[in-house]
């Protein structure tokens, strides 16, 4: 008989670096912690759910990323989307407006409403949104460089057109510190930055308080090489920088907190992607409860977005992206988020079309309608393995997050490129693994059609007619608007700047103006200047 271990004992690791036993008993569970952070769902610590029924009372609302050319575009897309059974939409804004530059800049040439929806004043916004009931279809606005600018032109379109902001929901992502460190279209530098997010919660509070001005992306640094563990941890450790903007400035946590929510990505391997939602929902209410010392449970909410990840995605065999696309959905509804927003299996390579949107809007409502995931609460919970990983996985994210408090602060990590640097050389090796065949990856380094043809996939194109169409656009919204009223606006958001004031009463009476997101993002800069990355080796 060979003395070589068998395969089933060589020890497996997931990606947050926790060793998967190939047995689980009561004992595990015992060992890792017992149940004592279960409870019932609806109940601190919520780990099973933040309401008592989940989607037994409502299911998650689907809201796909959409978003493309000019706004005119934009507003066909989002009424397809909803007739076809969407009940939210995430608007994707190209690249000019998400740095904060108009579509005439030289700057912004070959990208005018490429990667998303070109924004320039608030007439933008009125034709993306005409003819949509703001009341029944909440909108998520996928902005954080220029979300200050973006937020006041929503809620100054939403106030034209008729609707209470005290009613009126909405979501923002507006969370820039992951930016530095995963995605880039920052603006400012790093103290300001925070700065117009605390703005904005304040605003938000006093005038919109059911709008949730930030949704915290764990999503995006997980893209850019963290596991699972660092991507809960790290983002709950931005959501207390925020915290702690606002409360100085005099808000109790309970006057804002029940509005933040959370952006997270889904892909890797099912159970740790359930477990850490799982971990992640009780640690959250205990940083609220123990820390916060906030007393309403929907302080303590870890209130959620979460769908496929496009890191998971490839661009061999696309195809197969369908059949990732519909295991994400899964464990995002396994996880207990109130929000899905499905990749659609194109996303590797362009712009979804209608096509594959509507196929990741259909396994959605598959799930609702016929797999029966809207049926009973948590029904994981229990499991031994599930409650033992769960613990396992709450145990590495307070680690997490003790070493980055240990280390100065996510703030100040940030600041200096520390965590960009750390999450950028985990994405190198796992680049290295995946081209080496150590982390196994169906169709790319598993499986691989080496003679088979594949099958095309529709790009989406780019125009050069929808940037010329929006700079005729922008031209003639300054040929009609009030150049003195502008003009006030624009050195009153200077003035409040340099005054170290809140930011978005001047924003606001700026975008009513017709003041465009690079004439408002200009007179920022002249006060906070512009950030540059700092280069770590």
């Amino acid at each position: 008989m060979s003395d070589r271990p068998s395969p089933e004992l060589r020890p497996v690791l997931n990606e947050s670096g926790i060793e998967v036993q190939p047995l689980y008993t009561a004992a595990d569970v015992d060992e890792s912690g017992g149940l004592a952070m279960l409870g019932a769902p609806g109940e601190y610590p919520f780990t099973r759910g933040i309401h008592r029924l989940m989607y037994r009372r409502q299911p998650w609302t689907m809201r796909q990323y959409a978003g493309f050319g000019n706004p005119h575009e934009t507003n066909q897309r989002f009424k397809y989307l909803i007739a076809n059974g969407q009940t939210g939409l995430n608007v994707a804004f190209d690249l000019p407006t998400q740095i904060g530059l108009d579509s005439d800049d030289p700057l912004a040439e070959g990208e005018i409403g490429r990667v998303g929806m070109s924004v320039d004043t608030l007439r933008d916004f009125e034709v993306a949104f005409d003819g949509i009931d703001l009341a029944k279809i909440t909108v998520s606005l996928t902005i954080n460089g220029a979300a200050a600018i973006l937020i006041a032109m929503y809620l100054a379109m939403a106030e034209k057109r008729g609707y209470d902001l005290k009613q009126l929901r909405g979501t923002a992502q507006n969370d820039i510190l992951k930016e530095f460190i995963g995605r880039g279209t920052w603006i400012f530098p790093v103290e300001p930055s925070i700065r117009l997010v605390g703005d904005t919660i304040e605003y938000c509070a006093g005038h919109a308080p059911k709008y949730s001005p930030v949704s915290v992306c764990g999503y995006h640094i997980r893209e850019s090489g963290a596991t699972p563990a660092q991507e809960m941890a790290y983002a709950f450790c931005i959501a207390r920088a925020y915290a702690d903007e606002v409360i100085r400035r005099g808000l109790h946590v309970d006057e804002f907190a029940g509005r933040l929510s959370y952006n997270f990505n889904i892909f890797g391997n099912l159970f740790e992607q359930v477990c850490k939602f799982r971990a992640g929902r009780s640690l959250w209410a205990k940083i609220m409860k123990e820390q916060y010392r906030a007393e309403k449970p929907g302080s303590m909410w870890l209130r959620m977005i979460a769908g496929g990840g496009g890191g998971g995605l490839t661009f061999e065999q696309p195809e197969l992206n369908i059949v990732r696309g519909a295991y994400y959905a899964l464990i995002s509804a396994l996880s207990g988020a109130q929000t899905m927003a499905l990749c659609s299996y194109d996303e590797a390579y362009t712009i979804p079309t209608e096509y594959s949107a509507r196929i990741s809007l259909r396994t959605m409502q598959i799930l609702i309608e016929e797999m029966g995931l809207t049926e009973t609460v948590d029904p994981l919970g229990g499991s031994y393995y599930v409650e033992t990983m769960t613990n396992r996985m709450r145990r590495k994210m307070e680690e997490i997050i003790a070493e980055t408090d240990a280390a100065g602060g996510i703030v100040r990590l940030v600041s200096e490129g520390i965590i960009q640097a750390k999450v950028s050389a985990q994405a190198y090796q796992m680049q290295r693994d995946i081209e080496s065949g150590r982390f196994p990856k169906v169709g790319v380094n598993r499986y691989r059609n080496e003679t088979e043809e594949e099958h095309p996939v529709e790009f989406h194109p780019y125009r050069e007619e929808d940037a010329r169409v929006q700079i005729e656009g922008l031209n003639r919204v300054r040929a009609g608007r009030d150049e003195a009223a502008v003009a006030r606006a624009l050195d009153r958001v200077a003035r409040d700047a340099q005054a170290g004031a809140n930011l978005m009463p001047a924003i606001v009476e700026a975008v009513k103006a017709y003041a465009s997101v690079g004439e408002i993002t200009k007179q920022m800069v002249k006060v906070f200047g512009r950030y540059r990355e700092p280069i770590r080796f």
